[in-house]
């Protein structure tokens, strides 16, 4: 495993927090949806530290799509939880090239899973929302209680409405069935192991690659996506991790619950961040006929750290010079 990735999925806990742990982990087994993903590797890892037994739902085995794959996995692994984390994702330009993919997949790798994990007697459900889910126009800081006062921002919302209705549904079945399932929404993610790839990856990477890219060939400017006046909120994924796995051990209600480090940064000054961080001292050139996206993006974090004592903890450019550290190491 690359150095970086490994340091950044070693997090140092207090022994005696890390017992406390390890005894309620000990002898679940625990299905993890995506787990060979981007954030399911850190989950995984964290659920392995506390003795937990974290069972893959490998997509090369298991098509959640596909109604009888989901039930052969449940029946494979006997889950005490599932932590679902699968989910078709990109960036604006991805979920612009395909809505219908993005709504559909989301749906039905989620709505069956939930109702089959009911059906097959687990434990808890903990499953992954998104800010996607959020009004286009919420109030700034996004407070869990505006989650219903508007439409999404357009050009994401097939994907935070499919995963919206997994708040809808674990609501639903908790107060139908009793069934123990949770709603959790993190803001963009960004670490180790995130994904470099143009068609597919979220602002960072995209620009950590502009401008590595464009410091290697020389090149005297980059081109950036809409004007810079966005802002965003993001999270590393090592303490995405930690709140999932906080949430799945202490978190037993219905309302959603935001995942963020209630900081927030223009998309211009992420830009002049990342640029300085690699090195690239080139110009940047703003391409305003393509979209900008939400306006702002920021949560009000309160609801996880009362509920189960969830604070993030990597500082932001800490986590930036990680990450650019991590895919240098995997340029060579």
């Amino acid at each position: 495993m690359n150095p970086s990735i490994q340091q950044a999925l070693s997090p140092s806990v207090p022994q005696s927090e890390w017992q406390d742990r390890h005894q309620f982990w000990r002898g679940k087994r625990v299905m993890v949806t995506g787990a060979k993903g981007f954030l399911g590797k850190f989950v995984t890892r964290a659920l392995t530290e506390r003795g937990a037994a974290a069972l893959c739902a490998d997509h090369a085995r298991y098509d959640l799509r596909q109604l009888d794959d989901t039930r052969r996995a449940l029946k494979d692994h006997q889950p005490h939880l599932v932590i679902h984390l699968a989910a078709r994702v990109g960036g604006i330009g991805a979920n612009l090239a395909h809505p219908a993919e993005f709504f559909y997949d989301n749906i039905m790798m989620s709505i069956p899973l939930l109702h089959e994990s009911w059906v097959a007697g687990v434990e808890k459900f903990v499953a992954l929302g998104t800010i996607c889910c959020y009004p286009k126009f919420a109030p700034v800081p996004f407070r869990e209680e505006t989650l219903w006062d508007g439409y999404p921002e357009e050009t994401n919302a097939p994907y935070g409405l499919a995963k919206k209705m997994l708040l809808v549904q674990s609501q639903a079945y908790r107060q139908q069935y009793g069934f123990n399932s949770i709603f959790l929404m993190p803001v963009n993610l960004y670490g180790p192991g995130d994904s470099f790839d143009p068609a597919d990856s979220h602002v960072i990477p995209a620009l950590i690659k502009k401008c590595l890219d464009a410091k290697d060939a020389g090149a005297d400017h980059i081109v950036v996506w809409g004007d810079g006046t966005p802002t965003r909120e993001f999270l590393y994924v090592q303490d995405a991790a930690e709140a999932i796995v906080l949430a799945a051990e202490r978190y037993n209600q219905s309302e959603p619950v935001n995942l963020g480090s209630a900081c927030e940064i223009s998309i211009k000054d992420l830009v002049q961040t990342i640029a300085r961080l690699t090195g690239f001292a080139g110009r940047i050139e703003w391409d305003t006929t393509k979209p900008n996206g939400q306006p702002r993006r920021k949560l009000d974090t309160r609801r996880a750290k009362q509920y189960f004592g969830f604070e993030a903890h990597t500082p932001f450019e800490e986590g930036l010079r990680r990450t650019i550290e991590w895919y240098q190491g995997l340029r060579g």
